[in-house]
């Protein structure tokens, strides 16, 4: 298992992927960029490198932020919590994700930004998803998906409908689903950048349907994606469900091995979202394996992960996050009926203005027929007498 890893990262380096050559174009462009192109730059590596090096990448972004708030940048100060909101849920922490979320979503529709406010409401059904909200999940990425379309964003359509996937799978939708991903790849494809989620995500359409074998060979497929691009992130979600197949295969032995990787890499990465099922999984291997006393203490971790992440106190944050955002659309509501309100008192008052000064006139037109024929009628009298 060790000599895997490190032939495919040797590979990697070996063949220069396009993620590595970025970072470092990147880097370079950082030592000379000031003000906007130097938050720009910072959260582009955050970007870059949020999948390989998780750590450095948070540093990245919250170094874009204080720049960006210095010099009032106020799209960089979006995308920077947007990126933030990101890093939180990778590690778990979906009440943080979501807040930071939020935070983005108000600058981008301040800014009236279409690109920003499609990226990051997409990121909030994600957490919605995550917590199994699926009325809301789906709101969100209906609203993202449309604003993408419209914006011709093949790139961000990509992630776009592959989360729309994955909530036909939460909803028990596999055709659905599956249609859903088959379309992000062959779009993922056809911009020369084969995106492995889809790919992740058709062997979770298998695993669903109780054809592991199947589900393995897709996890596979999806690994060598992840391996050749170095991204160490979706390694460890792959390797994750290759050894929660083996698990439900009823192979306890392999299954071991790699959720062992899995654990590993989930530490590394501190992304602790993973964990959960990781020891869930192990434990019950363990335990088929005939090591009992070793399975009770890792179902031990497993309830404290689980709590960690998706606890009580995470929901209650989560609920109080949704509304706050619930009462920024209200307040939005609130200022669109302030300013129709206004346009129609304006348009009344231009309606009594314009009655009165036509009343006027009447009045004024009236006064000049009346003089003209009371001058008339002097004149006649005068003539008479």
């Amino acid at each position: 298992m060790i000599s895997r890893i490190l032939c495919s990262l040797l590979l990697a380096f070996v063949m220069l992927n396009p993620a590595v050559a970025q970072t470092d174009s990147l880097l370079k462009a950082l030592d000379t960029a000031r003000n906007e192109r130097k938050v720009k730059v910072l959260n582009e590596l955050f970007r870059a490198t949020v999948s390989s090096n998780p750590v450095k990448a948070i540093g990245y972004t919250r170094e874009a932020l204080n720049l960006a708030t210095e010099i009032n940048d106020q799209k960089g100060v979006a995308a920077s919590y947007n990126n933030l909101g990101v890093a939180y849920k990778n590690q778990g922490a979906f009440d943080k994700a979501l807040e930071y979320y939020i935070r983005s979503l108000k600058i981008y529709e301040t800014l009236e930004n279409k690109e920003g406010i499609a990226t990051t409401k997409n990121n909030i059904a994600t957490i919605y998803s995550i917590k199994g909200d699926y009325g809301q999940a789906m709101k969100y990425l209906e609203e993202s998906y449309n604003q993408l379309v419209e914006l011709k964003d093949e790139t961000r359509l990509v992630g776009s409908l592959n989360n729309l996937g994955n909530l036909h799978i939460d909803l028990q939708l596999y055709e659905k689903a599956s249609e859903y991903f088959e379309k992000a790849y062959q779009l993922s494809e056809k911009s020369g950048q084969p995106f492995a989620d889809p790919m992740n995500n058709l062997g979770n359409v298998f695993f669903r349907q109780g054809n592991y074998q199947r589900a393995i060979e897709y996890y596979q497929k999806a690994l060598g994606i992840e391996e050749k691009q170095n991204s160490r992130l979706g390694m460890l979600g792959t390797i994750t469900n290759i050894g929660i197949a083996y698990t439900k295969a009823n192979q306890p032995k392999p299954a071991m091995q790699y959720l062992t990787e899995a654990y590993s890499l989930a530490q590394d990465l501190q992304a602790y979202r993973f964990v959960p099922d990781i020891l869930r999984n192990k434990a019950e291997n363990q335990f088929r394996l005939g090591d009992v006393k070793t399975a009770y203490k890792t179902l031990l971790k497993y309830d404290s992960a689980r709590e960690k992440v998706f606890g009580e106190e995470s929901s209650r944050n989560i609920a109080q996050m949704e509304m706050a955002l619930n009462l920024q659309e209200k307040e939005k509501e609130f200022e669109m009926l302030k300013k129709e309100a206004e346009i129609k008192t304006l348009e009344l008052n231009n309606t009594r203005l314009f009655i009165t000064l036509l009343v006027l006139i009447v009045i004024i037109v009236l006064a000049v027929i009346n003089f003209y024929y009371m001058g008339r009628r002097r004149k006649f009298l005068n003539r008479t007498q």
